[in-house]
């Protein structure tokens, strides 16, 4: 049977942070697509490079002021979104994770967007907005990108911390600095245009939780093989609890309100809901997150400096 529920699971990341729209629909569709395309030669990155073709052709269809049209445009971007979901499972499948396929697989979704907000304001502007409505996109654009980076940020944390670093896929800025300075532009374009996209998303990602970043750094460091039991529990204790709001931050909620404005003829209902729900979502997880990287810091410190007197005489 192609969709086994164990086999499934066995291409997820982790169950604990899966959303629920994901967990009944999108990674059973994404499977059963990766089945196929491992049957048939394809590459996780060639289904990447499909679904972003997909998603922008499905933004574009948001364009035109017919409701058959934009319901096509709607069945797209939920197949584009399940080819998303079935390139990393095809990845996990077959054992072949990459740092540019994870860089390849964001950047698609940073095209889609882009998209869906170019179209929906010329849209705006053709029923007698005017092109003002431009700096409204980017605003959402800009708390778009933030949103996604810290949900990414911070689920990628519990996954260190909770299941250790194998599970995770966090990336240091000065690491990748370092990455980009060894392309060439010459020899490799694509790969140093997506380091740079990159680096500047692990930034952004930086720059917003500067206190998990130390709490990252100093356990990381010290413990390098496997996170202390006693850290990795406080972890999951304090931020298990955040994960739903790391899931809303991403993508199938800003979907459905995209889908919901689309049906209605209402548009400026996703741009509202982008830059007002959202970005206070943000501050708060961002603030709760902070403080509870602050507070476990505090018990690591302690608990690293009682296993170092314990082993030295």
């Amino acid at each position: 049977m192609l969709l086994n529920k164990s086999k499934i699971e066995g291409t997820l990341k982790s169950k604990e942070t899966e959303e629920f729209l994901d967990t009944i629909f999108y990674r059973p569709l994404g499977y059963l697509m990766a089945i196929i395309s491992k049957r048939i030669g394809i590459t996780p990155n060639g289904i990447t490079i499909f679904s972003i073709f997909v998603g922008v052709i499905a933004g574009h269809l948001f364009y035109y002021d017919s409701l058959t049209v934009n319901i096509i445009g709607i069945a797209l971007l939920i197949w584009a979104e399940a080819l998303d979901s079935a390139d990393g499972q095809l990845a996990r499948m077959t054992d072949s994770k990459s740092m540019y396929g994870r860089i390849l697989d964001g950047f698609g979704g940073n095209l889609w967007f882009i998209s869906i907000y170019v179209h929906l304001c010329l849209r705006l502007i053709n029923s007698g907005e005017s092109y003002s409505i431009f700096i409204v996109a980017v605003i959402c654009g800009i708390s778009h990108s933030l949103q996604s980076a810290i949900a990414d940020y911070y689920r990628n944390c519990y996954l260190f911390f909770v299941y250790g670093k194998n599970r995770s896929e966090i990336s240091k800025s000065q690491n990748l600095k370092k990455d980009y300075q060894e392309l060439s532009w010459r020899k490799n374009p694509v790969k140093k245009f997506l380091m740079r996209v990159y680096i500047n998303y692990t930034v952004e990602q930086e720059f917003l939780s500067a206190k998990t970043v130390r709490l990252f750094n100093y356990v990381s460091s010290t413990h390098q093989e496997q996170v202390p039991a006693e850290i990795s529990a406080e972890f999951k204790k304090k931020n298990r609890r955040l994960i739903k709001y790391y899931n809303i931050l991403t993508t199938n909620t800003r979907m459905i309100v995209l889908f919901v404005s689309i049906l209605t003829g209402y548009l400026p209902l996703y741009f509202i809901f982008e830059v007002s729900v959202l970005n206070f979502l943000l501050t708060y997880v961002v603030y709760v997150h902070e403080m509870n990287s602050e507070s476990i810091l505090f018990k690591a410190i302690i608990i690293t400096s009682g296993e170092v007197c314990i082993k030295e005489p």
